[in-house]
C-alpha cells in the first residue's frame, strides 16, 4: 500500500501562487506558478542568461539590478543555496557575489522543489522569500527566450495572485530600469582596503564589482586593493589613496549614466608616465568613453558562461562569461585604440587596447563566478604592468601558416558490433568520412562491418562515401598491405574504437608507418599511450598536480597495511591477476585488513590496494581541442549510479544536475589542463570521480578517442564531434569551423543546453544461462537510448519506454521487472540491470528517498524525481477511475501528468480504463480536448540565443509553442475499422485517394505526396537481433526518398545511429516509438504514409496499432504483416496455398503442446510470434524441456499465439532476402548457411551467393517465395527462411520487413534493396536491377561477432535464440578464402604452426564429419590433444598421434588424473599452449557433455583461446588454413565489383 499521506490529489497539483509575467509588447501575460516571494508585482527589464549551473552567483551579480531574469536552463534549484553566513577572511560572503540579490524576480521552467548538495543550507525559494524577490515557473522560457531574441530585452512585470483585470493603463505596469542611475544603486558608500599588508596598489572603482575580483586580486596576486565609490573624484583624491593602477569594475546599465567615473578614467588616461588601467565588463564600456569611442544598446546582450571571443593578437578563441546589454562601438574608437577581442558569433566588440600604454579592458568576467576561468591570466596581465614587470610579447603562432596538405587519408573502422564496441563508431566513421570528402581528400576506408552505413559504396554530394572500401580484417598486416598498395598520406585510428587505435600504436611502435611515410592524424601515439598506460597517465599528471585514485601493490601482509594507512580507510583489497575480483572486499581498519588480506594471498601472489571511492559521483567532460591550443568542453555528463557501475552500464544524465558553480568550472578546468598537458589534438573524454560532501576529486581516465559517450554528446547537444575532430586533425583551427547546426557561429563554443537528456543503457541478459545480472567494472550493455524533454520526470520515463517498449513507463511495482524471492534491501544494494525497478518499487511502497539513498547511494535530487513519479502514481491509482481524476483541475493535473513523463497507457491503466489500447486511445481524447498536446522543440546548440534552421526536433509537455510549423497538410486517416490491403476497390483506398488528390489544382498527386513528406521509424535501442544493419536500412530508406524528392520525416531515439544525424533527414525527431508518440507526430507532419519495415521489429509491430488508429501505412498492409507475424495464421495460410512447412500445432494448453511432441517426435521448436532474434525460442528434447521452454515462451509471448514444431536435425538453413510490389518480386538473393538448422539465422555463417544448392532447390525456393509474396501482397522489403533436405524445401518463418541480412546482400551483389524498396512503397516506378547470380565471380561470407568474453558464465554455444552482438562479412575469390578472412575479422586468432589444438567431439557422426580434418590439422604441424572419447576414437580410426585430457567436472578440476595420469583439459587452456580448442556438443543432451563441455568452452573464452564450436565451420576453418588462405592479396569491394558488370 502506498503512504498513507501519498493520498488524494495533491501530488498531481501545482504548487504555488498563480504568477502572471506581463510584457511590454502587449502580448497575453504568461501564466505560470510562484516560487520565493509572494511580492505582489516586480518590475524590470526582462532579459535571458543561457549558463547551466551558477543561479547563486547570478542572483547576486549587481549588473543584474533591476532586471528579471529568465534562465533557460530548465531545471533550477537542483543544488538549493549555501550558507550566506559564512565569510571569507576579507568579511565577504564566501559564496555569493555580493551582499543581496539584485534581480527584480526570476523566470524558470521548472522548479526543484526538492534539493541535495553538501554546501546547501536553504532552498532556492526560501532564499528568495528571505529576500523579497518573486520567482515564477511553469513558463515555457525557451519561447520567451526567442521572443527576446527577435524583439530585444522587454519590459515586465512579474505579479504574484494577479487581480481579476488588468489597469486601465498599461504603461503604468512597467518601468525601464536603465532610466535609473543603477551604478548608483549598487556601487559601495565607502573607501574600503582589501590586503592592507601587500605592496603593489590598486584603486578599484566600484560599479557594482564582484566579490570574486576582490579575492582575484588579494588572494591570487597578493594586491593591495583599495575599492572606491562609483563617483570618487580622482584628480582630487580625498581619501589621498596611493596607486599604482587602476581598475574598473562590472557593473548594470547605462555606462554613459556614470559621468563622474568616465572624468576620473579620463584624468587617469592623462598622467604622465601612464598608469595602467584595466576595465572589464561595463569597465570596457567606462573606459572606451573616456577614451572618446560611443557604447550603444545592444539588441537583447549578452548574458551567460559561453560566450566565445577571439584575441585579435594571436587568433585564439577563449569561452568566456559574460552579462551586459551594451557594447562599445568598435568604428568610434580614437587613433591609438583598437579593438583587443570581439565576439566570434555576432562579432561585436570584447575588448579595447591602446597601443602604446598600459590601458586595456575586456566586456567579459575573466574572474568568473560564476563560469569558466580561461581568461584570468588577463588578470595577470594587468598586475605584471602594475608591477613593471616585462610582459611577454603575444604572437600568433604559425601553425596556421604550416598546414600540410593531405590527398588520401585511410580511415581504420571498428569492425563487427561488440559488447562495448558499437554503432557508435559507424555514426562517428561516417562523420569522419563527410569531414574529409569536404575537403577533397580521397578516403580509403578499411572496415568489414557490412552492415554499416560507412561502408556504403553508393555516394553523392549530399552524402559522400569513402571512395574504396576494404572489407577486411582490421589486424596490422592487413593494413599494411593496404598502406602499399593506396600509399595513403595520413591515417586515422581515433575513430574506430579500441581496435583501431591498438591496430596505429602497434604499427607505430613497429616503425612501419613511419617507414611508409603516413602521418597519424589528430592526437599522436605518444599521446595516446600515455592514456592507455596507467604509470605513464599517473605521472603526467602528476607533473600537472592532478592524480587518478590512489592504488598500490603489496607482496606482504605488512606492506598491505603500509599501503592502506598511505591512503586512508576504507580500502578496497584486490587479488592481482584474478579473473572476476576473486578474493576481493573492503577493509574498515587493519583488522579486517589483515583477514581480508590473508584470503586474498591464498589466491594470488599480489594484492592491490585501492582507494575506497563508493558512493562518489562519476562524471563525465567531452573535450575538444584544435593543434592552435583552442580548447573546450562540449558536454558534461553525471552518472545517475554513483561509482562502481562501469559508465556504459549506468544511466547517464546530461548535462550534469547536482553540481554546484564552483564544481562545474573546477572539473572543467581540470580538463582543459590535462587535455591541454597530453597534447590531444582531435576529441577525447575525462571521466571522474567527485566526493558528494566536498569539492575533493580524482581523475579516471582519460580516452584519447572518440568514443561511446562522444556519439552521446554529440547527439545529446548538437555538436558534431567526429566532424569537428577530423577538421581539427587536418590542422583546421576551431575558430573557423562553423557551428552546423546555427550555421553562422563558430564551432569554438561550448553548447547551452535548455533541456535535459538522459541516456539509459540496454542489457540482454537474460538471453543467457549462468549470466549474473550484477552490474560492475566490466560493461554488459548492447545498446542504450536517449530522451530528451524538459523535466528528469519525462526524460527517465521515456527511456524507460524506449529501452523497452513493454514498459508503459517507469514503475515499479507493475513492471514485473523486480524479485518477490529477493528481499527489497537487496536488490536496492546491489547494483543490477533491473535495479532502477526496485528503487521505483520501494518508493512506491513508502521507503523514503532517505531510506533508498541509504541503500544505493544514489543522489537524493534523483531519488526526490523518482518519488515524485512515486506520488503522482499513487494518486492516480488511489482514485481508480478516470472520470473521478479529472472531474476537478482536469486541465491542470493532466498537464502535470504529461510533464512528469506519463504516458496516455499508463494512466488508463491506473484508472482501471480496458482494454489498454482502447483505454489509452480514451485517455488520448481526453486530453485533447483539455488541449493539452505536446510541442515540438528543436535542438539549436545555444539554448535559442541565435536563430537555428535545425531540423533537429523533441517533443515535450513543457512549454506552449512549437518551434517550427506543422506540416503543410492534415494528417491522412484512413477509415477506422476498414480492411488495410487497399485494393483499389476498398473504401480505405479510394478515402485516401480523395484526400490526397483533392488539394490546389497547381499540385499534382506526386507534387503533393512529395510536400506531405514520407515518415520513417527508426531501429530504435541496438540489442541483440536489432543491430546498426536496420539503421543502414533506415539511412537507404531516407536517402533514396530524399533523392525521389520526398520530404523525409525520421524518428528514432538511439544516440549511436547515423540515422539520427540530423543531416540526413528533412525532420528528425529524437524520440521515442510509442503509438502514442508516433501519432502524435503523424497528425503533427500529415505525411503520405508511415514506413515501418525498415526500422527492425519495433516499428514492425506498430504497423496494426498504427493501421487501427487510422494512421496510413506504405508498403505491405498491416493486416498481412500481422498474418505474416502470427504463427498460426502464417501456418494456416501455408497450408491453405500447399506450401510445405514442418508440422505444427498452437499452444493451447500444456498437455496438449506434449501429446503433440510425442506423435512427432522429438525434438522440436517452441516459437512465440511477434518477436525479434528468436527471442524465448528454444529446442526441446524432451517433455520436461518442453513444459519449462513453454512457460518462457508464454511470458514473452504476451497474448500472442505460441507455436510448437518439429525440429528437423540435419537440414540445411536457407535465406532468401527480396524486394516485392504489388504481390510480385522485384529482386531477391539466395544465401546459404554453413551451419545445419538450428543455429538461429543471426548467427549463422553466410554464404552469397550460394555454392552448394541443387538447381531444384533454388527452383522451389524461388516458386515458394512468390506464392507468399503474392497471398500476402507484400510490397517492400521482405525476408524468408527456408529449411531443405535433400530437394525437400519446407518455410520456417517470414518477415515482412526488411531483415538483419540486407545490408549484406545488397552490398554484395552491389544493388540496394532497400532504396528499391522504398520507391515501391512510395508507389514509384520501381525497376528491378538486373542481377545474374550465376554471372558474379566473386562469394561474400558473413560471421557473427559474440561478446562471450565479457558474458561471464554465458555458454559460449549456438541455438535457435541469437546471441551475437554484431557481424562482419568479408569478399574472396573462393567461398573458403572469403569465410577465413571474415572468422579472422571477428578477431579470431588462427594457432601458431606447432602449438596445440583441444578437440572434443560428442558423437561418432561429428567425429567421422571432422575425421578428415584431424587428420589435415596433424600433417599441418599442430599438436592434437583430447578428451577421451575423441582421443579413442581418432586413435583407434585413424591412428592419429593424439595427446589424451580429461573431461572437467568443475571449474577447479585442472588436476591430472590420479589413476592415468593424463591432465585436464582445464589445465591444458589454463597452462599449456592450446591455441584453438574445437568442442562439438551439439545434438546430445547427456548431461555430463552438457557440463564438461561448457567448462571447457568457457574456459576457452576466458583466458583468449580461440574457440569453434560447430562442425561445419570447424571443418571450413581446417580446409581454409589447409589452403592458404591466411595469406592474400588486399583487395577492395570497386575490384570485386568490377569483376562482374550488370
Amino acid at each position: 500500500m502506498p503512504p498513507q499521506n501519498e493520498s488524494g490529489f495533491s501530488a498531481l497539483e501545482s504548487k504555488g501562487d498563480v504568477a502572471h509575467l506581463h510584457l511590454a509588447d502587449g502580448s497575453p501575460p504568461i501564466v505560470g506558478r510562484s516560487f520565493g516571494s509572494p511580492l505582489a508585482s516586480s518590475r524590470g527589464e526582462v532579459v535571458f542568461n543561457t549558463g547551466m549551473v551558477g543561479y547563486p552567483e547570478a542572483l547576486t551579480d549587481p549588473s543584474y539590478r533591476g532586471q528579471i531574469l529568465v534562465l533557460t536552463f530548465p531545471l533550477i534549484g537542483n543544488y538549493g543555496v549555501p550558507d550566506n553566513t559564512i565569510q571569507d577572511e576579507y568579511g565577504l560572503p564566501r559564496y555569493f557575489e555580493s551582499r543581496e540579490i539584485h534581480i527584480a524576480g526570476l523566470v524558470v521552467s521548472g522548479y526543484s522543489w526538492e534539493h541535495s548538495h553538501w554546501a546547501a543550507r536553504k532552498s532556492l525559494a526560501a532564499w528568495l522569500e528571505e529576500n523579497g524577490v518573486p520567482g515564477m515557473y511553469g513558463v515555457d522560457t525557451r519561447a520567451l527566450t526567442m521572443k527576446i531574441r527577435e524583439c530585444g530585452a522587454l519590459l515586465g512585470n512579474l505579479v504574484v495572485n494577479p487581480p481579476q483585470s488588468s489597469p486601465a493603463d498599461a504603461a503604468s505596469l512597467f518601468s525601464d530600469p536603465n532610466k535609473r542611475n543603477l551604478v548608483a544603486e549598487v556601487s559601495t558608500k565607502t573607501v574600503t582596503t582589501y590586503g592592507s599588508s601587500n605592496t603593489t596598489s590598486i584603486i578599484a572603482y566600484d560599479c557594482g564589482m564582484k566579490f570574486n575580483i576582490v579575492r582575484y586580486f588579494v588572494d591570487t596576486h597578493k594586491v593591495k586593493l583599495t575599492v572606491v565609490p562609483f563617483d570618487y573624484d580622482l584628480e582630487a583624491n580625498p581619501s589621498n589613496i596611493q596607486w599604482d593602477g587602476l581598475f574598473l569594475s562590472n557593473g548594470p546599465g547605462d555606462p554613459t549614466m556614470c559621468p563622474q567615473t568616465i572624468k576620473s578614467v579620463r584624468y587617469a588616461l592623462a598622467l604622465d608616465p601612464p598608469r595602467p588601467i584595466f576595465g572589464i565588463c561595463l569597465g570596457n564600456q567606462l573606459l572606451s568613453l573616456a577614451a572618446g569611442a560611443r557604447t550603444y544598446k545592444m539588441k537583447y546582450g549578452n548574458r551567460g558562461m559561453n560566450q566565445p571571443c577571439i584575441d585579435l593578437r594571436t587568433g585564439r578563441c577563449y569561452i568566456t562569461p559574460q552579462n551586459h546589454g551594451y557594447a562599445v562601438d568598435s568604428e568610434s574608437l580614437p587613433g591609438q585604440w583598437k579593438p583587443l577581442f570581439i565576439n566570434a558569433n555576432d562579432l561585436t566588440n570584447e575588448g579595447i587596447v591602446h597601443t602604446d600604454k598600459p590601458f586595456f579592458s575586456v566586456q567579459f568576467h575573466p574572474e568568473a563566478s560564476g563560469g569558466p576561468l580561461d581568461t584570468s591570466f588577463l588578470f595577470d596581465k594587468f598586475v605584471g604592468h602594475v608591477r613593471k614587470i616585462s610582459q611577454p610579447l603575444v604572437l600568433q603562432d604559425g601553425l596556421a601558416y604550416q598546414k600540410r596538405i593531405y590527398k588520401k587519408v585511410l580511415l581504420v573502422g571498428s569492425g563487427g558490433l561488440s559488447i562495448g564496441q558499437a554503432g557508435e563508431f559507424d555514426y562517428s566513421g561516417s562523420q569522419c568520412i563527410k569531414a574529409l570528402k569536404e575537403e577533397g581528400i580521397e578516403v580509403i576506408l578499411i572496415n568489414p562491418n557490412i552492415a554499416t552505413v560507412q561502408t556504403s559504396t553508393e555516394k553523392n554530394d549530399a552524402t559522400p562515401g569513402a571512395d574504396k572500401v576494404y572489407f577486411l580484417p582490421i589486424r596490422p598486416n592487413v593494413v599494411m598491405d593496404i598502406i602499399a598498395k593506396e600509399k595513403p598520406d595520413g591515417i586515422i585510428v581515433s575513430m574506430g574504437g579500441q581496435t583501431a587505435l591498438n591496430v596505429g600504436v602497434e604499427l607505430w611502435n613497429s616503425g612501419r608507418l613511419q617507414k611508409a611515410g603516413v602521418e597519424v592524424l589528430g592526437t599522436q601515439i605518444e599521446a595516446i599511450e600515455a592514456t592507455e598506460d596507467r604509470e605513464i597517465f599517473s605521472q603526467k599528471l602528476q607533473e600537472i598536480g592532478e592524480s587518478i585514485a590512489l592504488s598500490y601493490s603489496a607482496n606482504t601482509i605488512d606492506e598491505a597495511l603500509v599501503a592502506a594507512n598511505k591512503i586512508g580507510y576504507p580500502v578496497l583489497v584486490r587479488a592481482a591477476f584474478a579473473l572476476g575480483g576473486l578474493g576481493s572486499g573492503f577493509a574498515a581498519d587493519d583488522g579486517e585488513l589483515r583477514d581480508l588480506a590473508a584470503k586474498a594471498f591464498s589466491a594470488s601472489s599480489q594484492i592491490l590496494i585501492d582507494q575506497d571511492l563508493r558512493g562518489w559521483k562519476e562524471l563525465e567532460y567531452e573535450v575538444v581541442r584544435d593543434s592552435s591550443d583552442n580548447c573546450v568542453t562540449v558536454c558534461n555528463m553525471e552518472n545517475f549510479d554513483p561509482l562502481g557501475v562501469h559508465t556504459g552500464d549506468s544511466i547517464v544524465v546530461a548535462p550534469s544536475q547536482t553540481l554546484s558553480n564552483s564544481e562545474y568550472f573546477m572539473l572543467r578546468k581540470t580538463a582543459l589542463k590535462v587535455v591541454r598537458h597530453l597534447g590531444i589534438v582531435g576529441e577525447c573524454n575525462i571521466q571522474y570521480a567527485l566526493n558528494p560532501k566536498s569539492e575533493k576529486y580524482c581523475i579516471i581516465e582519460v580516452n584519447a578517442r572518440l568514443s561511446r559517450s562522444s556519439a552521446l554528446a554529440s547527439k545529446a547537444t548538437g555538436y558534431p564531434l567526429a566532424y569537428v575532430a577530423t577538421k581539427l586533425s587536418l590542422g583546421k583551427d576551431l575558430v573557423s569551423i562553423r557551428n552546423s547546426v546555427t550555421k553562422t557561429t563558430t564551432a569554438c563554443f561550448e553548447p547551452s543546453l535548455d533541456y535535459c537528456v538522459l541516456k539509459m543503457p540496454r542489457w540482454d541478459l537474460k538471453k543467457f544461462k549462468r549470466v549474473s545480472n550484477k552490474l560492475g567494472s566490466s560493461m554488459l550493455s548492447v545498446g542504450e537510448v536517449m530522451s530528451i524533454g524538459r523535466s528528469f520526470e519525462e526524460v527517465i520515463q521515456k527511456a524507460c519506454r524506449m529501452v523497452n517498449p513493454a514498459l508503459d513507463g517507469l514503475e515499479g511495482i507493475g513492471s514485473n521487472l523486480t524479485s518477490d524471492d529477493i528481499p527489497l534491501d537487496e536488490q536496492l544494494s546491489t547494483p543490477t540491470d533491473t535495479r532502477l525497478f526496485a528503487v521505483q518499487r520501494a518508493l512506491e511502497e513508502g521507503y523514503g528517498v532517505d531510506r533508498v539513498h541509504d541503500l544505493t547511494k544514489i543522489d537524493k535530487w534523483f531519488l526526490s524525481k523518482l518519488q515524485n513519479i512515486a506520488s503522482m502514481r499513487n494518486a492516480c491509482m488511489n482514485c481508480g477511475d478516470v472520470g473521478k481524476l479529472f472531474a476537478e483541475k482536469g486541465p491542470e493535473r493532466m498537464r502535470n501528468l504529461k510533464i512528469a513523463g506519463f504516458s496516455d497507457r499508463q494512466i488508463a491503466r491506473y484508472t482501471n480504463i480496458s482494454p489498454i489500447q482502447a483505454g489509452a486511445a480514451q485517455v488520448r481524447t481526453l486530453r485533447k480536448s483539455f488541449g493539452i498536446t505536446p510541442c515540438v522543440k528543436q535542438i539549436d546548440t545555444l539554448a535559442a540565443e541565435f536563430p537555428a534552421n535545425t531540423n533537429y526536433l523533441y517533443m515535450t509537455y513543457s512549454g506552449d509553442q512549437d518551434d517550427v510549423s506543422e506540416g503543410m497538410h492534415s494528417a491522412i486517416i484512413d477509415a477506422p475499422g476498414e480492411e488495410k490491403s487497399l485494393t483499389p476497390n476498398s473504401k480505405a483506398f479510394k478515402s485516401r485517394v480523395r484526400s490526397v488528390s483533392v488539394s490546389e489544382s497547381k499540385h499534382n498527386d506526386l507534387t503533393e505526396k512529395q510536400e506531405r513528406g514520407v515518415m520513417v521509424l527508426g531501429c530504435g535501442a541496438y540489442c541483440i537481433g536489432s543491430s546498426v544493419e536496420f539503421d543502414w536500412c533506415a539511412v537507404s530508406a531516407v536517402r533514396q526518398l530524399r533523392k525521389d524528392g520526398f520530404k523525409s520525416i525520421i524518428v528514432n531515439y538511439n544516440p549511436e545511429t547515423v540515422s539520427t544525424d540530423y543531416d540526413e533527414s528533412d525532420r528528425l525527431y529524437f524520440e521515442e516509438m510509442s503509438l502514442e508518440r508516433v501519432l502524435d507526430i503523424y497528425e503533427r507532419e500529415g505525411p503520405t504514409g508511415v514506413v515501418v519495415s525498415v526500422g527492425g521489429q519495433i516499428p514492425n509491430n506498430l504497423a496494426g496499432p498504427l493501421a487501427a488508429s487510422g494512421a496510413h501505412i506504405l508498403g505491405t498492409a498491416a493486416r498481412d504483416i500481422e498474418r505474416a507475424e502470427d504463427r498460426r495464421q502464417f501456418s494456416d495460410m501455408l497450408d491453405d496455398i500447399g506450401l510445405k512447412q514442418p508440422a505444427w500445432s498452437v499452444l493451447s494448453s500444456k498437455d496438449e503442446a506434449v501429446e503433440f511432441s510425442n506423435n512427432v517426435g522429438f525434438p522440436v521448436l517452441v516459437r512465440p510470434s511477434f518477436v525479434l532474434s528468436g527471442a524465448a525460442m528454444r529446442v526441446a528434447s524432451d517433455e520436461s524441456q518442453l513444459r519449462n521452454f513453454l512457460e518462457l515462451a508464454a511470458d514473452v509471448a504476451d497474448d500472442k499465439p505460441v507455436v510448437v514444431t518439429k525440429f528437423i536435425l540435419g537440414a540445411k538453413e536457407i535465406e532468401f532476402d527480396a524486394v516485392a510490389s504489388g504481390g510480385k518480386i522485384l529482386n531477391y538473393a539466395i544465401g546459404e548457411h554453413l551451419e545445419n538448422a538450428g543455429v538461429h539465422s543471426g548467427d549463422a555463417t553466410v554464404i552469397l551467393p550460394a555454392q552448394k544448392l541443387y538447381v531444384g532447390t533454388i527452383r522451389q525456393i524461388k516458386k515458394y517465395s512468390s506464392a507468399i509474396a503474392k497471398a500476402l501482397n507484400i510490397t517492400g522489403p521482405f525476408n524468408i527462411q527456408f529449411m531443405a533436405t535433400g530437394n525437400d524445401v519446407m518455410v520456417i518463418e517470414c518477415n515482412l520487413r526488411a531483415s538483419r541480412t540486407f545490408p549484406f546482400v545488397s552490398k554484395t551483389l552491389h544493388a540496394n534493396f532497400i532504396s528499391l524498396a522504398t520507391k515501391a512503397m512510395c508507389g514509384l516506378s520501381a525497376t528491378p536491377y538486373n542481377i545474374s547470380l550465376l554471372d558474379i565471380d566473386y562469394v561474400c561470407v558473413k560471421a557473427p561477432m559474440f561478446s562471450f568474453t565479457r558474458l561471464r558464465g554465458a555458454d559460449p554455444t549456438l541455438g535457435v535464440e541469437m546471441s551475437s552482438t554484431g557481424e562482419v562479412a568479408c569478399f574472396g575469390d573462393d567461398a573458403h578464402e572469403a569465410f577465413l578472412q571474415s572468422l579472422l575479422a571477428t578477431g579470431f586468432k588462427l594457432p601458431k604452426t606447432n602449438s596445440s589444438i583441444l578437440l572434443s567431439i560428442a558423437s561418432d557422426p561429428f567425429r567421422r564429419e571432422f575425421a578428415e580434418s584431424a587428420v589435415i590439422l596433424s600433417k599441418l604441424g599442430f599438436k592434437l590433444c583430447g578428451t577421451p572419447g575423441t582421443v579413442k576414437y581418432f586413435k583407434e580410426n585413424y591412428q592419429l598421434d593424439i595427446k589424451r585430457v580429461t573431461k572437467p567436472v568443475d571449474d577447479d578440476d585442472d588436476a591430472d588424473c590420479p589413476t592415468t595420469g593424463a591432465p585436464s583439459a582445464l589445465s591444458e587452456i589454463k597452462e599449456g599452449d592450446v591455441e584453438l580448442v574445437i568442442n562439438i556438443s551439439e545434438g546430445t543432451t547427456r548431461k555430463d557433455e552438457i557440463t564438461s563441455g561448457y567448462l571447457i568452452r568457457r574456459a576457452a573464452v576466458d583466458f583468449g583461446i580461440s574457440l569453434v564450436t560447430n562442425i561445419k565451420c570447424a571443418v571450413w576453418l581446417v580446409e581454409s588454413m589447409d589452403r592458404g588462405f591466411d595469406n592474400f592479396k588486399a583487395k577492395s569491394i570497386s575490384e570485386f565489383y568490377s569483376l562482374h558488370k550488370y
